[in-house]
């Protein structure tokens, strides 16, 4: 299985790393060719959980030099959602005739990609897996994470059966016959935990010792829920079950409820999040495919989506400079939970 990876930063470096030192034939596509000469100076070096790897020989050019003659059976998309919306159309001509593409992003993006190129041409799947990027070509993974693929119709194909076991040699693979159901259940992680302790600069566990953070929390989790539910997603088990104890009610469960959200904090409350790290170094965030597109499902399905629209709203003025990130931020916040 010939393999090409797009986007060589903390995800896309690490499994690269670790598929070329298993033997896998993967080419790496870079941001522009002075990103792409860098790498092949520096090589690829990952530490941390799983081991520390080097990857010396690789073989990675700008994404648009890749042309006629190139053909892969697996196009891995590894960079940010928008930037994989935008790439994808253009790599789609590289794949081999019974090739696919699996990005692996967070939110509504393998549904987008699949509309636009055709479900044919594309797999579901996103990462558990934890890592950083210390500079370009060096890498840190911070836990021992996973990908979770599968086809966006559900059921297991032969196709996943293929890329699973291929891209097992370097990291771990699981298979979902119900992905949709799986990434919904993500994307509500997501929308509460990654999110909010990018606004107030804190991981789950800091923001959620104190009680604007538990009410904030609580609120985004449950909008996002009801519009999972409301488009008829059958959310799947990852860390937790996706539906708190007592749904919708939760008053005559709240000592389950508490109980619930303990697992949740000891699974993700000590990871600082992704988003946060996008904002401090002044990228652009994934929040419209993360909240900004629970909000935009909640508008056309008639889901009251306040908590999740007003958090768009905030993290893209964080983007253009007009706020930072800050604790007092869950205050602001959890005084319009009574709205």
């Amino acid at each position: 299985m010939q393999i090409l990876i797009v986007g060589v930063g903390a995800l896309g470096g690490t499994i690269a790393a670790r598929a070329i030192r298993s033997g896998l034939p993967v080419r790496l596509a870079a941001r522009n060719n002075d990103s792409a000469k860098a790498l092949r100076r520096s090589g690829l070096r990952v530490s941390g959980i799983g081991g520390e790897v080097r990857a010396d020989a690789i073989d990675v050019a700008a994404v648009e030099d890749y042309g006629k003659g190139d053909q892969f059976d697996l196009i891995l998309l590894a960079t940010k959602a928008h930037d994989a919306l935008e790439v994808a159309p253009s790599v789609v001509r590289l794949l081999a005739p019974e090739g696919v593409i699996l990005p692996i992003q967070n939110g509504g993006v393998a549904r987008a990609l699949a509309d636009r190129l055709g479900e044919d041409k594309i797999l579901g799947g996103f990462s558990n897996l934890g890592a950083t990027m210390v500079e370009p070509g060096v890498y840190e993974q911070k836990n021992a994470g996973h990908l979770l693929i599968g086809e966006l119709a559900g059921g297991v194909s032969e196709r996943v059966e293929r890329v699973a076991s291929t891209l097992g040699r370097a990291i771990e693979v699981k298979v979902s016959s119900n992905l949709t159901g799986a990434i919904w259940s993500k994307l509500l992680i997501n929308c509460s935990v990654t999110t909010l302790g990018a606004l107030c600069s804190q991981t789950m566990r800091q923001y959620m010792e104190t009680e604007a953070g538990k009410k904030v929390f609580r609120r985004t989790y449950e909008e996002a829920l009801s519009v999972a539910l409301a488009i008829g997603a059958r959310l799947e088990r990852l860390t937790v079950d996706p539906i708190p104890p007592g749904w919708p009610s939760n008053f005559a469960a709240e000592e389950h409820y508490e109980s619930w959200v303990e697992a949740v904090i000891a699974f993700y409350g000590d990871i600082k999040p992704s988003m946060l790290q996008d904002l401090e170094r002044g990228r652009r965030t994934e929040i419209d495919f993360i909240n900004g597109y629970v909000a935009t499902l909640g508008h056309a399905s008639g889901v009251p989506v306040h908590m999740n629209v007003t958090i768009t709203g905030l993290v893209h003025q964080i983007e253009r400079g007009d706020l930072q990130p800050t604790p007092d931020r869950m205050n602001d916040l959890a005084a319009q939970t009574a709205d």
